[in-house]
């Protein structure tokens, strides 16, 4: 993606937009307070709309988390160098460490079965397309010139979405997995400026760590034979 500059950013109260959310529903249970995930298997004789799956979806999901994987550190560094000022240009390691972050755990591997990474990776990105609404909200909020960024977080949740999209078709029509529980982070909602910004600053940092995984560990499983 190619770097453009950046409109001058300030400071504008705007009303609060709502966070962004998956695309679908029928399908899947999403639920919004920290559980322990799960998928459950349909007790019926097939999976409800996988005739939707494109003939192409493996190879879509297999570019989709590649893009997302390319364009991760990008989208970090333009949040913290746009407009979020000082301390976050200058203290980035300190304010922006994500040890604290809440994301859904992550056990699989390339050694993983198929349907146990498919299912790992729904979680991750429908709480990540959650999160992205999250952080999208708040800098529309407080830096809406910052045309670049907003573009971003705005093509990052597009993708995202399209990906979590994908994932459901692959897991409904390979497993007939229907429902999968999701873990959601805190919401940004009612916090200072500061820790709004802070708390985005983490949850992108956290996605650059976590995206890198993923693809490690996602692409071998969605390669042609």
């Amino acid at each position: 993606m190619d770097q453009h500059r950046l409109g001058p950013c300030r400071d504008l109260s705007l009303a609060s937009l709502p966070t962004g959310v998956v695309p679908f529903v029928a399908l899947l249970l999403l639920q919004r307070r920290p559980v322990a995930g799960r998928a459950l298997l349909v007790s019926g004789p097939g999976c409800p709309g996988h005739g939707l799956c494109r003939s192409n979806v493996q190879e879509q999901t297999r570019r989709q988390v590649a893009l997302l994987n390319a364009t991760a550190q990008d989208l970090f560094s333009l949040y913290v160098s746009a407009c979020q000022g000082e301390p976050f240009s200058s203290e980035t390691d300190k304010l922006c460490n994500p040890s604290s972050v809440f994301f859904p755990a992550f056990r699989v591997n390339r050694t993983s079965e198929r349907k146990e990474v498919m299912v790992a990776m729904y979680k991750l990105f429908a709480f990540l397309n959650a999160s992205l609404g999250n952080i999208t909200r708040d800098q529309e909020e407080l830096n809406p010139t910052a045309k670049e960024l907003l573009d971003r977080l705005h093509n990052t949740t597009k993708t995202t979405r399209g990906l979590i999209s994908n994932l459901t078709c692959l897991l409904c029509k390979n497993y007939n997995v229907f429902q999968v529980d999701v873990n959601y982070g805190e919401s940004s909602k009612g916090k200072s400026t500061f820790k709004k910004k802070q708390q985005g600053c983490q949850v992108l940092r956290k996605y650059v760590q976590v995206i890198a995984q993923a693809a490690r560990v996602l692409l071998p499983h969605l390669s042609p034979p």
